[in-house]
């Protein structure tokens, strides 16, 4: 295994993991979350199918978004519903920065039991996935059904539909005690060895692909979420015995809630004045609700 970044340390925890197999023209992500997934749900009091949903939802966040390579570019991942006990869930990941929440029907959700199916959860929902790419390189948006047993087999289907890349992920959560925890990885192909190509012709069932997502599949539940084995050991027990395998650590991953009374002012900049009247409390202040974290922002008007 090849190691590409020189001051790299082994990885356990907190910050995503790169890998490529240059034989199988295949690269991947790897992550396990910690102190952010902590935080992040600590801001609301999820019931357990909530937090467990939403630990998910972060896992494949910064799997994503690790994928981008510019500073500056964003994915943002949001999923609604159709006669779903869930109204929203949004998370998104930017430069490391990660942040979710969940909004959902208390008492539609409590009629569900204690481990409610993804349909149950949406309905006829769907998950939209957005990259904004920085330097000028533009923004694209797919969308696709919530179909299947978890939200890492939707994105599956995104990235095979959206942008024809054969794509495996396997997500692992465990939660109880008041602590969870979360890991996951994402291997793709790229049939031509080259990232960014047109993929014109992109098989499931190609035999290096083949190969790959028989290894990466063989995952367990159990070794994603062990944080006394390492990412960089993870990726040795599946690889080990391909020609090279390189590593590169990604960024470190933090709680990234964006929000501050400069951008709410900002915001609110943009509304007429008379909208901005109505939204005033009896003090004259404009007070904003951040979702993501949590916290009330008196605006002064």
């Amino acid at each position: 295994m090849t190691q590409t970044d020189p001051a790299a340390v082994e990885t356990f925890s907190g910050r995503t993991l790169a890998f490529t197999i240059p034989s199988r023209d295949t690269r991947g992500r790897i992550v396990r979350l910690d102190r952010a997934l902590d935080e992040i749900l600590a801001t609301h009091d999820y019931p357990a199918p909530i937090t467990h949903l939403l630990a998910e939802a972060l896992v494949l966040a910064a799997l994503m978004g690790s994928l981008l390579k510019d500073d500056g570019s964003q994915v943002t991942m949001q999923a609604q519903t159709e006669a779903g006990a869930v109204n929203l869930l949004v998370c998104d990941y930017k430069g490391g920065e990660l942040r979710g929440y969940v909004d959902f029907d208390h008492s539609r959700l409590a009629e569900l039991g204690a481990n409610p199916s993804l349909f149950a959860l949406f309905g006829k929902g769907y998950l939209a996935i957005t990259f904004d790419v920085a330097k000028g390189k533009g923004r694209y948006q797919g969308i696709v059904p919530l179909e299947g047993e978890t939200l890492a087999e939707a994105c599956e289907a995104y990235f095979f539909q959206s942008e024809q890349v054969p794509t495996l992920i396997r997500t692992a959560v465990r939660s109880g005690g008041g602590k969870c925890s979360a890991a996951g990885m994402l291997v793709q192909h790229l049939p031509d060895g080259e990232e960014g190509r047109e993929r014109l012709h992109a098989r499931l069932d190609h035999p290096e692909w083949e190969h790959v997502a028989i290894l990466a599949g063989s995952v367990k539940h159990e070794e994603l979420l062990d944080s006394a084995l390492s990412l960089e050991a993870i990726v040795w027990r599946l690889f080990h015995e391909e020609q090279e395998v390189r590593i590169e650590r990604g960024a470190a991953i933090e709680r990234g809630c964006r929000c501050s009374i400069e951008h709410y002012q900002d915001v609110l900049s943009k509304f007429p004045e008379e909208d901005r009247k109505e939204m005033r409390d009896d003090e004259g202040k404009i007070v904003v609700d951040c979702a993501f974290c949590s916290k009330k922002f008196p605006i002064e008007a």
